[in-house]
């Protein structure tokens, strides 16, 4: 139960650093973004604590949350690059 724990506790640290990485600017939209992200990690560790770190619905959840990040990242890449015109 202890390494469960001890997983649990370095994957949600994992993510929380690497969510922390995201340049995110205090717009209505870096807002929204960084709250579509948070759901998502939240998602994923309801999803590691009823079903299990490696399960089919935590892996999902991975994705999902990878997403989010991704779109964020894009989305403030595009609002960089239009900035510059």
């Amino acid at each position: 139960m202890a390494n469960k724990r001890g997983i649990l506790a370095t994957t949600l640290a994992v993510l929380f650093l690497l969510a922390a990485a995201v340049p995110l600017r205090a717009s209505a939209d870096d807002e929204k973004c960084e709250r579509r992200v948070h759901k998502a990690e939240q998602n994923l560790e309801k999803a590691v604590r009823k079903h299990g770190e490696y399960s089919q619905q935590a892996e999902q959840r991975r994705r999902e949350l990878e997403e989010a990040r991704e779109r964020c990242r894009h989305d403030h890449d595009s609002d960089r690059d239009h900035d510059r015109r």
